[in-house]
């Protein structure tokens, strides 16, 4: 038998496949596909102080091997998160889950950070400081060393949970900014979100999106998000969750070659809504074909 589980900041995972945030809601809406709790765990929507409509229409586009997407971080807000969404949760998701925050100032992300931190729920918070779709935050404090330095300490001094940074690909150098939430205090690290990309309709010649710009999902980004997983887990000594195009058992095992020691699946869940079940039930075979017994053991193994 191959041992598909990992660790990740102390809490064990039956395995390392994991929903990435605004692709997977709150689980309501996968629940009814299959049972939930085969996953490693996931990522739940990015949510905000206050709730948000999000983005004008339209905010998805199609391209070859992705999407792009320009939602704009639309949630509830974090008050509702805890009092309605958690609680259905914990009906029918019986594991720890991740929360991502979102903010569009320093104290932001700290109370809302603080807030998740309190439910026995959540396993771990995912500081999104990366978005590329709003304006003002996220990918405003992902860009520079400094600005993600500052949220990473700000969260770090209200939070008990595992406090992990999700980075943009949207930079210069992806290693400066990891290596400063690193030596902030961050427990681990996520990477990478969507790149920027934008589609032009030939008949009206305007951009389909009304945000002009959105974020590049699917398989066509793989390439840049291991190199960047590869880059990033060389340099730090903390964890690295990767994700980007990720949409089989071989990408898996591939970003945990990279030094990835958990693995998120994004736009292929609004491709197929099995898409992870898939993966974690290849995930054996794959093991096998490539001789592999014990998945942490071809942790960073490409560089090791």
């Amino acid at each position: 038998m191959v041992d598909t589980s990992v660790t990740l900041s102390g809490i064990r995972l039956d395995n390392p496949v994991i929903p990435a945030s605004g692709t997977f809601g709150f689980g309501q809406e996968f629940k009814d596909f299959y049972d939930i709790n085969l996953l490693g765990t996931f990522s739940f929507k990015g949510t905000t102080r206050e709730g948000r409509f999000g983005n004008e229409t339209p905010r998805i586009a199609e391209c070859t091997a992705g999407m792009l997407n320009a939602v704009g971080l639309q949630n509830p807000g974090v008050d509702h998160v805890i009092c309605h969404e958690l609680p259905e949760l914990a009906k029918f998701f019986h594991k720890p889950v991740m929360a991502n925050v979102n903010g569009f100032s320093v104290e932001e992300y700290a109370e809302v950070a603080q807030k998740l931190d309190r439910e026995p729920q959540v396993g771990w918070l995912e500081i999104n400081v990366s978005c590329p779709n709003v304006h003002g935050g996220g990918m405003a404090f992902g860009t520079n060393p400094n600005n993600a330095a500052a949220v990473t300490s700000a969260v770090k001094a209200v939070a008990r949970k595992p406090v992990y940074i999700k980075l943009s690909p949207n930079v210069t150098d992806i290693v400066a900014i990891a290596k400063a939430c690193e030596d902030a205090g961050a427990d681990g690290l996520s990477l990478i979100n969507t790149l920027l990309g934008m589609r032009i309709s030939l008949r009206t010649r305007k951009p389909v999106l009304a945000n002009a710009m959105g974020g590049f999902s699917g398989p066509a980004i793989f390439p840049i998000a291991l190199q960047m997983v590869y880059q990033v887990a060389k340099a730090v000594k903390i964890p690295v969750i990767g994700m980007g195009g990720v949409a089989s058992a071989e990408d898996v095992i591939e970003m945990m070659l990279a030094g990835a020691t958990a693995v998120q699946v994004g736009a292929q869940n609004l491709v197929n809504p099995y898409a992870c079940k898939e993966i974690i039930e290849a995930l054996p075979q794959a093991m096998e074909k490539y001789r592999i017994q014990t998945l942490t053991d071809i942790i960073g193994g490409a560089w090791k």
